[in-house]
């Protein structure tokens, strides 16, 4: 073989190799891409830090929370476009905590737009009538005051615009919208809608009967 055939068998080598590398670099990005446009607008994953939700939702289980539902939030503003529908009371929704946004917290609705929240010995009371949801429970026997807590009693308060009340459904052990306000529509992350994953981390288990259950 001539230098000059070799030479040609070379930088075709090489032209070959560069056009696999930008073929695995654009999968790559292109991969990146979609990841962060599913993250952003459809779907996100999101682990149980407390016991605020019991027994719902217990400590280690995973969740995907649907976050096109309530609109797709438009990057470095507070606009949501392609909104199926708005929050509703039971729905069980992730959201940034208002006093610090780094942090996600995941509650009941228990008041929209409009509505009047009030707790009087524990009993919820929505625009005067009681609002009892099947999941909540309370796992404490005595009744703070309203001096003492906003636990047990509190309000009358009106819900804003664009604002939403939040509850744990573990009740008495629930740092909520009782204790540190309303949460607003540009805070929504989503609603959670199926555990994917569950570890009880004191035992060291595997929950596989709460894996694949709607919340």
């Amino acid at each position: 073989m001539s230098h000059t055939t070799a030479t040609a068998a070379e930088h075709q080598a090489i032209t070959k190799g560069k056009s696999k590398i930008r073929e695995y670099a654009e999968s790559i990005i292109w991969a990146l891409v979609l990841a962060f446009i599913i993250r952003s607008c459809v779907i996100q994953a999101f682990k149980i830090p407390s016991g605020s939700m019991e027994d719902t939702l217990a400590i280690g289980d995973h969740l995907f929370v649907n976050k096109f539902i309530y609109g797709i939030k438009l990057p470095f503003t507070d606009k949501r476009i392609l909104k199926i529908r708005d929050p509703r009371r039971g729905d069980v929704m992730v959201f940034e905590y208002p006093v610090d946004r780094s942090k996600d917290f995941i509650k009941r609705v228990i008041g929209v737009p409009g509505d009047v929240i009030q707790v009087q010995n524990k009993v919820v009371y929505v625009n005067g009538t009681p609002y009892k949801n099947p999941h909540e429970v309370h796992k404490e026997t005595d009744l703070l005051s309203r001096q003492q807590s906003p636990r047990d009693n509190f309000g009358p308060v009106r819900v804003p615009a664009n604002s939403y009340f939040m509850m744990g459904d573990n009740r008495d052990r629930s740092y909520d919208s009782r204790f540190w306000g309303f949460v607003k529509e540009s805070d929504i992350v989503g609603e959670a809608f199926i555990k994917y994953w569950s570890w009880d981390q004191d035992s060291w288990r595997v929950r596989w009967g709460s894996i694949g259950q709607l919340i």
